[in-house]
């Protein structure tokens, strides 16, 4: 598939989109999803499940973020989470790092487990929080996994278990799903029939995803408002009107210019080049001489990314540190690149 898309861009040159970063923030409401590479599994049977159960429900114990839905299917998994303090990218890497590492010791591989990164949304919880709990849950029954509402009930591989009181788990925050149903014993009877009405409604593809067309449910929606002249701002990382979507950027771009104030207080270019140097087994020297080693172009190339895209550092002031021209440091830092890994390798918070 993708020689036929690089034949592709030869002939009609089409242009490479650069990933985008993710959206995160104290208090925002995500769908996580994570797929084996190659559409391979990820769960072959309840040891692997109940390792990834564990690390879950220890992110959830630690209060790292809050849990209110989540399935296991043999190939991929979906999560409703809401962050707290801690980023959901570091979650995640505590979830998922984890979890590969004993499942390549238990399966007896190596390389990758999961397909390129997770997928992450920002949804807004008004109009969707209670319409992601149950399209999670359903997936199980569409994918023929449980044959009914009775079995995914008491199925134990999914959150749906515990809220209708099947399974207990102190970890799993069903008391604030359960209180968009009612009170008591009156919302989980509500929050039951809400589940079962879901299952004639079938795959429901635009609840995975973000922008337009998705947060308005449909094309036809889509050209209403054209037809009105109706604008709305919206975002392929966002579920959500176009009202929550203006509010989601003011508050990462706040944030952002907050941040990289910080991290530059916290760390100085010399620091930062120690660090790269150090793990890419490279001198200082070499990393501020020019040297054309492939070791040392990749060092100055992360060291580039980092200082810019993440510290704040202007893009001639690497440069000057470097000693290459400005030019240099912009095409190094503007290429796609695994942001969340380099500050991983690096220890960078």
């Amino acid at each position: 598939m993708q020689s036929v898309l690089d034949n592709l861009r030869n002939i009609f040159i089409i242009p490479r989109m650069p990933r985008l970063a993710r959206l995160d923030a104290p208090g925002a409401l995500h769908h996580v999803m994570g797929r084996g590479i190659e559409k391979k599994k990820i769960f072959f049977g309840d040891q692997d499940r109940s390792d990834f159960l564990s690390r879950l429900a220890t992110l959830g114990e630690e209060k790292w973020m809050d849990i209110y839905a989540w399935a296991l299917l043999p190939n991929h998994f979906h999560l409703l989470c809401r962050t707290r303090e801690k980023p959901l990218g570091k979650s995640m890497r505590k979830l998922l790092t984890g979890y590969a590492v004993n499942f390549n010791i238990r399966h007896r591989r190596h390389g990758h487990l999961f397909q390129n990164r997770y997928k992450s949304i920002v949804c807004q919880e008004e109009g969707y929080l209670a319409e992601l709990v149950r399209y999670i849950h359903l997936n199980l029954l569409r994918a023929g996994i449980v044959k009914d509402i009775k079995e995914l009930n008491g199925y134990p591989w999914s959150g749906h278990s515990a809220l209708v009181d099947k399974v207990k788990r102190p970890w799993q925050d069903t008391r604030y799903v359960l209180s968009y149903f009612g009170k008591g014993a009156k919302g989980r009877r509500n929050y039951m029939r809400f589940g079962e009405e879901g299952i004639s409604r079938g795959k429901r593809p635009e609840l995975v995803g973000g922008g337009l067309v998705r947060s308005l449910g449909g094309w036809s929606e889509v050209k209403a408002l054209r037809a009105r002249n109706d604008r709305q701002a919206s975002d392929q990382r966002i579920l959500g009107d176009g009202e929550f979507v203006q509010a989601m950027w003011r508050e990462i771009d706040d944030r952002g210019r907050d941040n990289l104030r910080v991290n530059r207080q916290k760390m100085g270019l010399g620091e930062l080049a120690e660090r790269v140097c150090r793990a890419s087994e490279v001198s200082v020297n070499e990393l501020r001489a020019g040297s054309r080693r492939q070791g040392v172009i990749r060092a100055r190339d992360d060291f580039s990314q980092v200082a810019v895209r993440v510290l704040g550092y202007a893009g001639a002031e690497v440069a000057r540190y470097l000693g290459v021209t400005s030019s240099c440091v912009t095409r190094a830092a503007s290429q796609e690149g695994h942001l969340e890994d380099l500050q991983i390798r690096y220890d960078i918070c």
